[in-house]
């Protein structure tokens, strides 16, 4: 059975317009593979703490002296690296606010970004764990990004899922959504195009 992994990432929750674009996206894949999984994160309705220096040393402490709340940190984050292992495809809504990564995208990354679970440290550097998976990501902007050296969001997200192990991403532009009606209208419809090639070869 093939797992899909929804991530939504808007303030909005599923209001947002990367979440719209992605659930349009898990709907067609859900009607071409009737025996596959859904599981659906929403960052917004179900927020994920902030890394702070308690959490980061719940991850680096040792069974023998862990605390009670130091193994709630590390099943937490252990339930989230789950889902990602346990998915085939993993679909994200990502919208940009002030040039950035949703600060709530931060902190789940923060927390499956783990030495030993999704990546390991070699003498060649570090090597990531979760290979053979594909990643399609819906980004909404509210101006034009994409391309210039104002869109870090790509080469950061690209960054990470490459670092954890997972070089087959695509993306999905849905830009201009604040400078007017018409070419947000244009921008979506041009979006959802694209969903429906994509989901012919996932």
């Amino acid at each position: 059975m093939t797992t899909l992994l929804q991530l939504n990432s808007s303030l909005f929750s599923h209001q947002g317009q990367s979440s719209q674009l992605s659930s349009r996206f898990v709907a067609q894949w859900q009607a071409a593979h009737a025996d596959g999984s859904v599981i659906v994160r929403d960052l917004a309705s179900d927020p994920i703490p902030h890394l702070d220096g308690a959490r980061f040393g719940a991850f680096l402490s040792q069974p023998e002296g862990r605390t009670q709340e130091q193994q709630q940190v590390l099943d937490f984050s252990d339930a989230l690296i789950n889902e990602l292992k346990s998915a085939d495809v993993i679909v994200l809504g990502l919208p940009m606010y002030n040039f950035g990564i949703p600060s709530m995208l931060k902190s789940y990354i923060d927390h499956v970004a783990r030495a030993g679970q999704t990546f390991k440290y070699t003498e060649q550097g570090p090597v990531g764990l979760l290979s053979g998976k594909k990643v399609v990501v819906f980004a909404a902007r509210g101006g034009l990004y994409a391309g210039t050296a104002k869109d870090t969001q790509t080469s950061y997200v690209r960054d990470f899922f490459n670092f954890i192990g997972i070089s087959d991403i695509e993306f999905v532009y849905a830009e201009g959504l604040a400078m007017g009606e018409e070419g947000k209208l244009a921008s979506i419809q041009a979006a959802q195009a694209q969903i429906v090639q994509l989901n012919g070869s996932v």
